[in-house]
């Protein structure tokens, strides 16, 4: 019978479904049919397989060729299905054999010449290809990064024919074995005593780091927020191999793909203000990830919040709380994580320069008022931490040396504290639940009076007594004690600063 079938996958959201490829020849007028709810590029596949058997010196029977890609209600996008479509064709019309076929699970564009060219989501179809059973043979491009994933057996091939070689057992494959070098972090950022004088924020950048808090920094021009919102990551703790793994492989969905050499670095990314709400969230007919995700256990950088659109700033209220996103469409849904740490610099005023010491600023309070207004009170009140940056004293920023600690020092408390909280709860302090809250973040009656003041003074909310006492944990964790003091909580105040207003 002129039947053939091959494995391969599909995506959706970050899960790779599997998808069977069958491939059946039948007589009749020739043509070239491909079924299974496929999109424009599935579609387009044909061609592609046409050309690129010709040019490989295999026939093309001339009758009537029927792809399945199954199940019929799953959507299909890219090129990667050529590849199983082509062996399919020889395996049905008996040009290699099919006995190994089931053994493999395939993915790769094919070029008109039979070369195999790169896909994205390599590591995620990688990953689930382990799970069956089942070897991946896939583009040489993307190997290192399948590779990731230490349970997998890879085969990397540059075209069909090396492919065809290795299944009509005339030239083996070997399995592919590539584990990345694990480089030390400290020499890829910029070092934080670069920053001359803002001792407050760097301590601000410490506990953020320590706990996983969100940070918002409000300052006049040239004091510094982009240099230490960019000299931030490398005083975050190192990454864990499961936390890098999911990582690139969010990224390796993005159509930029995942380097092989950003693994186990944390990742920064920085949207332009911009930016709209699909592209911090994610969507498109096929769910793409957005800047949120592919920040994933890394940093989200917000540079002037402020000129963001307010209706682009509020798709990250729900992420910042449960830590993933759902994008819906009528035919599909989607989930992806979404595991950020949000560090914001915005300005004070819309002119910038707001209390600052050259008396530039002549912003009405109207205009400030509603230049704030910008950011609504719901967001802000989901951001643990917001400081002020001010502009650094002549006298500190003439200093020829500065007297901060570098970041490989920060990140040995960090790390310290960091450890201490996964010790005692399993997760950062920014994750902790109301009941591990009342847990883990108990108070004697001195700090309680004082907490009491707080939130009738600033009118707090439920949320933001919350993350004072998550912020409080977390100073008292850098400092090694055990129990949350008045010292602790007066600090975690401080961090409120726009509560204030």
């Amino acid at each position: 019978m002129s039947l053939a079938v091959l494995y391969s996958r599909a995506l959706s959201g970050i899960q790779a479904p599997l998808v069977t490829v069958e491939t059946h020849i039948a007589n009749g007028l020739p043509s070239f049919t491909i079924v299974g709810l496929p999109d424009t590029e599935v579609k387009e596949s044909k061609d592609r397989v046409r050309a690129a058997l010709q040019n490989a010196q295999f026939k093309i029977p001339a009758q009537r060729i029927t792809i399945n890609l199954a199940p019929a209600d799953l959507p299909k996008e890219s090129g990667r299905f050529d590849l199983p479509i082509a062996l399919g064709i020889l395996a049905a019309t008996g040009q290699i054999p099919k006995d190994k076929l089931d053994q493999y699970e395939w993915a790769g564009e094919l070029a008109l010449t039979g070369e195999l060219r790169p896909i994205h989501g390599a590591l995620a179809m990688t990953y689930n290809a382990s799970q069956s059973g089942r070897s991946f043979v896939l583009p040489e491009q993307n190997a290192a990064e399948a590779a990731l994933v230490k349970k997998a057996t890879i085969y990397a091939a540059k075209s069909l024919l090396q492919i065809c070689a290795h299944l009509t057992g005339r030239e083996t494959l070997p399995v592919f074995q590539d584990i990345p070098e694990d480089k030390s972090e400290d020499s890829v950022y910029p070092d934080l005593d670069e920053v001359k004088g803002q001792t407050h924020a760097k301590r601000a950048l410490a506990i953020a780091a320590s706990g996983g808090h969100s940070l918002l920094m409000i300052g006049p021009p040239g004091t510094g927020k982009s240099m230490l919102a960019a000299r931030f990551p490398g005083i975050l703790p190192h990454m864990t191999e499961a936390e890098a793994l999911e990582s690139a492989a969010i990224q390796s969905l993005s159509h930029g793909s995942f380097n092989i050499e950003n693994w186990k670095k944390r990742p920064f990314r920085s949207p332009h203000h911009t930016a709209s709400g699909v592209a911090l969230v994610g969507g498109g007919s096929h769910p793409r990830p957005g800047e949120i995700s592919l920040a994933m256990h890394g940093v989200l950088f917000l540079d002037e919040l402020a000129e963001f659109d307010r209706k682009v700033l509020e798709v990250l209220r729900e992420p910042l709380e449960s830590g993933k996103i759902t994008i819906s469409r009528a035919a599909r849904q989607a989930e992806f994580p979404a595991q950020f740490q949000l560090i914001a610099a915005m300005n004070p005023c819309p002119c910038g320069y707001l209390g600052h010491s050259n008396g530039k600023c002549h912003c009405t309070p109207d205009q400030v008022a509603r230049y704030r207004a910008r950011i609504s009170g719901p967001l802000l009140d989901r951001i643990d931490m917001q400081i002020e940056v001010p502009a650094v004293p002549q006298q500190e920023l003439m200093k020829q040396q500065t007297s901060g600690e570098k970041s490989s020092a920060i990140r040995q408390h960090v790390e310290r504290a960091h450890q201490l909280q996964l010790n005692r709860q399993g997760k950062t302090n920014s994750r902790l639940s109301v009941k591990e809250i009342d847990q883990f973040c108990t108070l004697d009656n001195s700090s309680e009076n004082l907490l009491k003041q707080a939130i009738s003074r600033l009118n707090l909310s439920a949320r933001a007594y919350h993350r004072i006492l998550k912020v409080a944990r977390t100073i008292a964790d850098l400092a090694g004690i055990e129990k949350i003091s008045n010292q602790h909580i007066a600090e975690a105040i401080q961090y409120r600063r726009l509560d204030k207003h």
